[in-house]
């Protein structure tokens, strides 16, 4: 909670300090990555530096968590704090990063806000800071815990048994432990981190859902991503597209991700777009293996049947499952679907002919247009905003909106 002085501070200045993050978060990754290059080895995505990602979604959960504790001061935003705790976990966060991260983000406050910058909102814009990152660092020190990490050891080497291509994009890669230990548990709808050597000499990190696993066998599906108007080429998809093979060793995370259904028996929506199809592989395959009988709606869409991962999977998991119901849009060629079991339509994804159950918890996964345009028919629907769960590939540039 923050005190007293310190909200009011938060409050007057929150207008002026959110219309100048874009600024203070690029001079902040500026100056922290060029006075510590190594934390772009295996630490900071190059690609999300370059589309100016990561500085969006470090403004966004800055200014939602500060925006958090002036509207509900008694209450934490758990729902916030858990997904950037997760994605750190997965990549080895420690807490001493935390005070390097303050070094510069409060140098760049200073240089960016000029005089505005008083000791006494530095003081109060301090403490909303600490108390962000006193929440992360216990909520990630809980999390190695329970993974049995300390956070320096959360990579180890896995073995590349089997690779089989989804799309002319995408490829599933299959994985055993390349150590002694054994296959660490995970929750279906989580992800784990790969960590690359590119070939400047520069390892890269991505997080892969966990499409798949058998015993201690564990499968990712990789989509290569390529360059945009706004955006470069993905650097480790492309590289693990073009070059993983059978007997390679990736080094790869624990799992997280807090995107994970309960069991039960309410109802259960999934909806995808393109690659987001891979968590609800993995929660489909869990569902199937313990016979759920739950009613299950599973929405996709994709531009056709050829880029379609998982497509043939998909329609088996939902015929083995007795409450099970799938429905897929294809922008072109959906007379080609060609798989039994599932609904195919043209166009994009409506939810309108769709009864969606009242009782059910959403999981959602795909581009965040989509997800927005999806969320708000639900909500239009009725669904309660809390029953609408996400997950980000990538930095969540939708922080603070539940």
């Amino acid at each position: 909670m923050l005190s007293t002085e310190s909200a009011a501070t938060i409050r007057a200045t929150i207008p002026v300090v959110a219309q100048e993050l874009d600024a203070i978060t690029s001079r902040f990754y500026d100056t922290m990555l060029g006075d510590r290059p190594e934390l772009l080895d295996g630490l900071f995505n190059r690609g999300n530096q370059a589309s100016g990602e990561q500085r969006r979604a470090l403004a966004g959960s800055i200014t939602a968590f500060a925006t958090a504790l002036i509207d509900h001061p008694d209450e934490r935003p758990d729902a916030l704090l858990s997904r950037i705790a997760h994605k750190h976990v997965s990549l080895g966060v420690t807490e001493d990063q935390y005070v390097v991260v303050h070094k510069y983000l409060f140098e760049a406050i200073a240089h960016t806000l000029g005089e505005a910058a008083t000791p006494d909102v530095v003081a109060a814009w301090d403490e909303v800071y600490w108390l962000m990152a006193g929440a992360l660092i216990a909520l990630e020190a809980r999390l190695y815990a329970e993974s049995g990490h300390t956070g320096r050891d959360v990579w180890r080497p896995w073995t590349v048994t089997e690779r089989r291509e989804q799309t002319p994009d995408a490829v599933s890669l299959t994985l055993v432990p390349g150590d002694d230990g054994p296959a660490p548990d995970l929750l279906p709808g989580q992800y784990v981190s790969v960590r690359a050597l590119m070939p400047d000499g520069v390892h890269q990190a991505r997080q892969y859902s966990v499409s798949g696993w058998n015993g201690e066998r564990r499968r990712i599906t990789v989509k290569r991503l390529r360059a945009g108007e706004r955006s470069p080429s993905g650097e480790v998809s492309t590289l693990l597209h073009a070059t993983a093979a059978p007997g390679d060793t990736l080094m790869v995370s624990a799992p997280a991700g807090d995107v994970t259904p309960a069991d039960g028996d309410h109802p259960l929506v999934l909806i995808s777009a393109g690659i987001g199809c891979t968590p609800m592989v993995a929660i489909l395959n869990h569902l199937a293996e313990r016979g759920a009988e739950r009613r299950v709606v599973v929405l996709h869409a994709d531009r056709s049947p050829l880029d379609h991962a998982h497509r043939e999977e998909i329609a088996e998991l939902i015929d083995r499952l007795l409450g099970a119901e799938g429905h897929t849009w294809y922008e072109r060629d959906h007379r080609d679907a060609g798989v039994d079991g599932i609904e195919v339509r043209p166009g994009t994804l409506d939810l309108d002919p769709i009864e969606i159950p009242e009782t059910a918890e959403v999981y959602m996964c795909g581009p965040l247009p989509f997800m927005r345009e999806v969320r708000a028919g639900l909500l239009r629907g009725g669904l309660p905003a809390r029953r609408v769960h996400y997950e980000v590939f990538g930095p969540d540039l939708w922080l603070g909106e539940g």
